[in-house]
């Protein structure tokens, strides 16, 4: 019988903060002004999730350094304008608190901009440990940033469960070893997300709640 689920390992863009808009017009920003007209939305998409410097690299890796800084200033100028909280979220984490889980934030934004976005989401304090870019050499879907959060909160992969839009979430769960939780609103469906097998589908936030408790464990 499965362990119940006392640690959520959340990932934070597309997850938590809805920065879909920004990082889109980010992207846009830098592809536009050097391939005009050659990337679509529909060719963006593809690039949302996985490291800045991994997606430029596809794209030219002799500029993929001077893309990420130009994406970066534009995304930053941009951020508390563009970037929005999902339904609930907020309310939801605070709940979540209550319960007594332990909780982290397991991302591949920096912490810099994770910590930025807390604060608009007004869930600053919520969280026990923060996994960013700048903490790990390989990040999901590699399971090192699932593992070093696990340590750092004193949690065992039987009792974790990672929480995530995209297919790095799910798949870097699995393969650190813990239950998976898509989440319905992510930006590329939930049909795409349950291609991937994960082991909740969540339709808000709150169904967290019911899992914690054992009532869908």
């Amino acid at each position: 019988m499965a362990k119940p689920i006392t640690t959520l390992l959340f990932d934070f863009d597309g997850t938590l903060l809805d920065t879909n808009e920004l990082i889109i017009g980010s992207f846009q920003h830098v592809l536009n002004g050097r391939f005009p007209g050659k990337f679509t939305r529909e060719d963006i998409l593809h690039f949302l999730g996985p490291p800045l410097i991994d997606s430029f690299n596809t794209i030219d890796p002799e500029d993929a350094e001077e893309m990420v800084a130009e994406y970066r200033e534009w995304n930053h100028l941009m951020h508390d304008e563009l970037a929005r909280e999902f339904d609930g979220i907020s309310e939801s984490l605070k709940q979540l608190k209550t319960l007594g889980v332990k909780m982290a934030i397991v991302s591949t934004k920096r912490n810099e901009t994770i910590l930025r976005g807390l604060r608009l989401l007004d869930a600053e304090g919520i969280f026990d440990v923060i996994v960013g870019l700048d903490d790990v050499t390989h990040p999901k879907p590699d399971p090192e940033p699932i593992l070093l959060a696990l340590s750092k909160l004193g949690s065992t992969i039987e009792e974790a469960l990672m929480i995530g839009d995209n297919s790095h979430d799910i798949e870097g769960g699995k393969n650190a070893g813990v239950r998976t939780a898509g989440v319905g609103w992510s930006i590329k469906g939930e049909a795409f997300l349950q291609s991937l097998n994960p082991d909740y589908m969540l339709q808000h936030l709150s169904d967290l709640q019911d899992i914690v408790q054992g009532e869908q464990a």
